[in-house]
């Protein structure tokens, strides 16, 4: 069973991942055009195409998001993917002879984990769409959650491995939501059912310290000396919305970040997430609905990125950590 974004009708999905260099990246395809929606928290971002989707701007179909990491040389992924559009025949026709494909982009900071000097480009970017379908979709340390780390607010040599996780659901009468995120946050990750701590800065007795509790202690976040910090995800429905609707759904979806990430959209972060409504569904729906089901899994994709991740570039993942869960 496909519990992932790709369940969504009309969404394709796929990664390029570079393991030996700790990076890579993801991008979100819908071929027949979504309707997007943006919502840019934190302060730290590093987007592409992003003003065009905000309800006053004249083209109203996005066609694919590309999630990268490489901090801002990542964003020459969405080029690839751009170019591979083209060459599919997929993209805003402007005239009978030139399609334009609108893809918007976003970048999470991970240079320095293992190599500084190798960042997702044009070729991977490509590489992603040429690996996207509507299969189930890979989760953990993959696309751009491979070197991804989070729970840094005592510094990266006690942070925890970050990754990409996805989730989706379905409502009675079949209208579907679903979200991918890519975890990279300097605050820790908490399960928002339990109230548990999944994963804070490590200590040296193997359980974890509260990643708040370290900030109100009057201590700063130590100084990064490699991989910092932003989440970035979009969440997608089959649902026919308006350009304000899937503004909404963007904008309501960080609602999930801050249940699942303490602190979250820190001055030391640039979290983004966008929104994709693909309206293949006739079914009717409410928005306030539709809102609450992509918090929950915009929610549930943060815990399964860090839960389904493996560690990498030294940074272990909690599913390698002795440590019971929980603060210290």
């Amino acid at each position: 069973m496909n519990s992932t974004i790709t369940s969504v009708p009309g969404i394709e999905a796929g990664h390029y991942t570079d393991l030996d260099n700790a990076t890579g990246c993801t991008v979100v395809i819908c071929r027949s055009g979504a309707v997007g929606g943006v919502d840019v928290r934190g302060g730290s971002p590093g987007t592409r195409e992003t003003d065009l989707l905000q309800p006053a701007r004249r083209v109203d179909q996005l066609f694919a998001v590309s999630l990268s990491g490489g901090s801002a040389f990542g964003l020459d992924a969405a080029s690839g993917v751009v170019a591979w559009l083209e060459e599919q025949g997929v993209g805003f026709r402007v005239s009978p002879e030139v399609i334009v494909p609108i893809v918007s982009s976003a970048i999470i900071y991970d240079l320095g984990l293992v190599n500084s000097k190798v960042r997702p480009g044009p070729s991977e970017g490509r590489a992603a769409c040429a690996a996207a379908s509507g299969k189930v979709l890979a989760e953990g340390t993959v696309g751009a959650g491979t070197g991804a780390t989070v729970a840094k607010t005592s510094g990266t040599p006690r942070a925890v491995k970050g990754g990409l996780g996805s989730a989706s659901m379905r409502f009675p009468n079949g209208v579907s939501v679903g979200a991918v995120v890519a975890v990279n946050s300097i605050g820790g990750i908490w399960d928002y059912r339990t109230g548990q701590l999944v994963a804070g800065p490590r200590r040296g007795d193997g359980r974890f310290d509260d990643p708040v509790g370290v900030l109100l202690d009057g201590s700063p976040p130590a100084s990064p000396t490699g991989p910092v910090n932003t989440t970035i995800g979009v969440v997608a429905t089959d649902a026919k919305l308006n350009r304000e609707e899937a503004n909404y759904l963007a904008r309501v979806s960080h609602d999930g970040l801050a249940m699942s990430i303490r602190p979250c959209h820190t001055i030391r972060d640039g979290d983004t997430m966008f929104a994709m409504a693909t309206g293949e569904s006739d079914a009717q729906f409410d928005l306030t609905s539709l809102g609450a089901a992509a918090v929950e899994v915009t929610a549930q994709a943060i815990l399964r990125a860090v839960r389904l991740a493996t560690g990498l570039g030294g940074i272990p993942s909690v599913s390698e950590l002795r440590a019971c869960p929980g603060e210290g």
